[in-house]
């Protein structure tokens, strides 16, 4: 396989982004936005009651004259600086941009390493598009930043975004109502994405893409009423996502294969101790994967190498865990060969690229499905497909799990994991290729900026918030025992 020798990831991003060029880093939004429209309750009982919107603080440049004015290597937010990017643009390394309270209608470029830029409230201090701001925070190449405590909303592209940086931390963020991605972190290595809640993005709550070895962790996170909960095109390698919930979205959890993105193929993804449940939801905004796949709740989708353990996954009208192909129509290179599926992402970048003259698919290989429960799915609760493959021979394995029904017929026999492949995989097969027309009559997307969404309820704050002391080397991957991670409680019982 041959892959792109030189390429400038972030202008490439920046582009696709529809980004500006962080010109109008601190845009002021000129209209309020549109109250979010309710449906259900969120599910867990731990949040408390709905408080009243703070106050709006409007985002005017400032003309402090020196960078930290107290001295103390706290630059706050409005009471030293007028606004958040007029603080970040006078902070260095290891200070905290502290915002007080209020609605902050700015779109933020972060170009300074070792920062934490932090709300005093998570629930109070808002960042807002206005349905008009591109991103909320976006962090250009700059390394250990941190992002904590706050919320942002109504953005056209994404809240919270990190690209090119190595060491990265949100934590204790809410994203609302966004037109691309909740939480985003890309071509971005050495992070943690945690106790955070998304709701509303078109494309995925929350999404890691474009590395390996990605030395990352997405732990505790709520992620509902996306297109998808979590997305993963290219990604792996100490990758895990963990002990978080993934409900009400089209599709749960997608790691996923494809060359429009460099770093191929998905791999090495670990996903354990996670509830994820009802992914059938039809009036969010969706970009044509999670039309496509809408129903399913882990759905591999030609990655390679992943682990799925412990997560307990139920009400899918497809799939409860699968692995199926993933059909590229428009490739930008041919498909790696085995060989280079071991490549870090360094590496495989200096290769060169042959176009091929069609479509491409890209198979799930080698991927463990272990100790999992998994019930009432439409078409099977453990699935494995392709079209073009003898589905016997792709090394995917399933073992231990609770689950009614399969896809082919007795997958866990036939297909046992430390066992070689036997039996007839024909039998009852999923067929996958009818995906393909029924698309065509799935609910159409929904307008991003118009629908229907839950409250947005107060979450759980950052404790200490106002005090808590900052170190730049937080903004990286935490120690990981995945052995340690169980399977979650059941929310019905």
């Amino acid at each position: 396989m041959k892959r792109i020798a030189a390429v400038t990831c972030v202008a490439m991003v920046m582009a696709a982004c529809g980004s500006d060029g962080g010109d109008d880093a601190a845009s002021e939004a000129t209209t309020a936005a549109p109250a979010p429209q309710s449906t259900a309750a969120l599910e867990p009982a731990e949040e408390p009651a709905t408080t009243d919107a703070p106050a709006t603080t409007a985002a005017e440049t400032t003309t402090t004259e020196a960078p930290d004015p107290a001295g103390d290597g706290v630059l706050s937010v409005p009471a030293e600086f007028d606004t958040i990017q007029a603080a970040v643009d006078a902070a260095s390394y290891g200070d905290l941009v502290l915002i007080a309270p209020g609605v902050y209608n700015e779109s933020v470029d972060v170009e300074t390493d070792g920062i934490t830029i932090r709300g005093e409230s998570r629930n109070e201090v808002v960042l807002d598009g206005g349905m008009e701001l591109d991103n909320g925070i976006r962090v250009l190449g700059a390394s250990n930043v941190a992002v904590e405590n706050l919320t942002g909303m109504n953005y056209t592209n994404n809240a919270v975004f990190w690209i090119g940086s190595t060491g990265y931390r949100a934590s204790y963020i809410n994203t609302y109502r966004t037109g691309d991605y909740g939480i985003y972190a890309f071509d971005s290595v050495d992070g943690v994405i945690e106790h955070s809640y998304t709701a509303g993005s078109k494309d995925a709550g929350v999404y890691i893409g474009q590395c390996y070895p990605c030395d990352a962790v997405v732990d505790n996170i709520i992620s509902e009423h996306n297109g998808l909960g979590y997305s993963g095109t290219n990604s792996g390698g100490e990758l895990y996502i963990v002990n978080s919930v993934f409900r009400n979205n089209r599709v749960g959890i997608v790691p996923n294969s494809g060359s429009y993105e460099l770093c191929y193929p998905q791999r090495e993804t670990t996903i354990i101790g996670n509830l994820v449940h009802d992914n059938n939801q039809a009036d969010t905004p969706a970009i044509d994967v999670a039309l496509l796949a809408m129903g399913n709740g882990i759905l591999v989708a030609g990655g390679i190498g992943n682990v799925i353990e412990r997560n307990l996954v139920f009400g899918h009208d497809r799939t409860g865990i699968g692995t199926v192909p993933y059909l590229e129509e428009t490739p930008s290179d041919d498909l790696p060969t085995r060989d280079e599926w071991e490549l870090d992402c360094a590496t495989s970048r200096t290769l060169d690229i042959t176009i091929p003259d069609g479509a491409i698919l890209w198979d799930s290989y080698e991927n463990a499905i272990r100790d999992n429960v998994v019930s009432d799915s439409g078409s099977g609760d453990l699935a494995v497909a392709s079209v073009l493959t003898d589905t016997s021979t792709l090394g995917n394995c399933f073992t231990g799990n609770d689950a009614a029904t399969t896809r082919p017929a007795d997958l866990q026999t036939i297909g046992a994991c430390g066992a070689a492949a036997s039996g007839d995989w024909s039998v009852e097969a999923l067929n996958v290729i009818a995906w393909l027309t029924e698309v065509e009559s799935a609910p159409p997307s929904v307008d991003w900026q118009t629908a229907p969404l839950p409250d947005l309820v107060p979450q759980p704050d950052m404790p200490d918030a106002a005090t808590a002391p900052t170190d730049p080397m937080t903004a990286s991957m935490p120690a990981m025992d995945a052995d340690a991670v169980g399977l979650p409680a059941d929310p019905r019982s």
